[in-house]
């Protein structure tokens, strides 16, 4: 006969306090994801709609960007490229509409400023300040009010190499992006660089991990390479998630299925990390898909039952950005990915409490 897992009141008390959300990545997709899930944040000014979960969002973002603002930065003045972050601040920004408008504005003209964005010289003033970037995007963070914590992969000076199948060997985010041959492995100059401490601790605590959606190889895989990240998602028992693009990205993912992406993520890592996949399903506008072709370029194709050899569980909901405020490129709903984290970091954390009320059963049978 089986018996009843009784939950503590301590444990009822855990499944009503903030859901912990680590995500991972960089560019466009990580800053997307972070301005879908910034109205469920703790904090946030907007009032939570009744039995809704609050988030406590952490971001995870790589710092491997040679190219435009904060490649020059980067060259100039020898600090990590601040652009990718500066996203993540404008995602997560819950203050003025105006003071995020300042923060993301680009400098049209003037010598020497030509191209920069107000941002990223901003937190390249603020790391001259205090004479340490990590202290200068806390510092920058919350002078834009942001609903959430933002970390860089690591603090050290990176740049990131590629191996291609050509065995040819080329350097730096840009050029890589630029590359049309198929990559093979990517890795990180120099190859021991430590993860700051706020981050392992992070994804210790997690109810979910996610990675993606992003350019793989550029975005998401450089998180991984980061000395002690990917022991910390190994060991951390919160469900991991990859968000998987929407379509092929030249230089990077051409003819790569979804399977193809999360066997790059575990080649790279050393293991399997992933749990869960997360696909999208709508229809992608036959005028966009023409459009894409046009430059060689197909959506991703959800192989199902690759991903289920895998031994990964698959979620699938429709995630593209409606036609009407996208109109000109296929990209991520940030409201639908939310959703979806919401959903499955409220499962996670059910089974994790779930978890850990039947071990404390049977060690008072014991």
């Amino acid at each position: 006969m089986s018996t009843l897992t009784r939950v503590s009141p301590l444990q009822k008390s855990v499944l009503k306090a903030p859901l912990r959300i680590v995500a991972i990545g960089g560019g466009t997709g990580l800053s997307t994801l972070l301005s879908g899930l910034k109205k469920h944040a703790r904090g946030s000014e907007e009032t939570p709609e009744p039995g809704r979960p609050v988030l406590d969002i952490t971001a995870v973002v790589t710092v491997s960007d040679d190219g435009g603002s904060s490649g020059r930065l980067r060259r100039d003045l020898d600090i990590p490229p601040p652009g990718d972050i500066r996203n993540c601040m404008a995602a997560l920004s819950e203050d003025e509409p105006l003071l995020c408008q300042l923060f993301q504005y680009r400098f049209a003209s003037g010598r020497g400023l030509k191209g920069h964005s107000f941002g990223n010289l901003f937190l390249a003033a603020m790391h001259e300040i205090t004479g340490d970037f990590v202290h200068a995007v806390k510092l920058s963070s919350e002078i834009l009010a942001i609903r959430g914590r933002i970390f860089p992969a690591t603090s050290a000076k990176v740049t990131l190499e590629a191996l291609l199948t050509n065995r040819s060997i080329v350097r730096g985010e840009t050029s890589i992006s630029k590359s049309r041959q198929p990559i093979e492995l990517v890795r990180l100059r120099p190859e021991n660089c430590p993860p700051l401490p706020e981050t392992l601790e992070a994804i210790g605590k997690a109810d979910l991990i996610t990675l993606g959606p992003g350019s793989l190889y550029t975005s998401v895989i450089p998180n991984v390479l980061v000395d002690g990240i990917s022991d910390a998602i190994s060991r951390s028992p919160a469900l991991k998630v990859y968000f998987v693009n929407l379509m092929w990205q030249p230089g990077e993912t051409i003819n790569f299925s979804a399977s193809r992406h999360v066997e790059a993520i575990h080649t790279h890592a050393r293991r399997p990390l992933i749990d869960c996949v997360v696909l999208n399903t709508a229809p992608i506008p036959a005028k966009l898909r023409r459009k894409y072709a046009a430059a060689h370029v197909r959506p991703v194709e959800n192989d199902f039952d690759n991903l289920e050899g895998l031994g990964l569980k698959v979620v699938t909901a429709e995630l593209l950005e409606h036609a009407s405020t996208a109109p000109r490129k296929v990209r991520h709903n940030p409201g639908a990915l939310a959703e979806v984290v919401i959903d499955l970091a409220s499962r996670s954390r059910a089974q994790q409490v779930r978890r850990e009320a039947l071990m404390a059963q049977r060690a008072r049978v014991k």
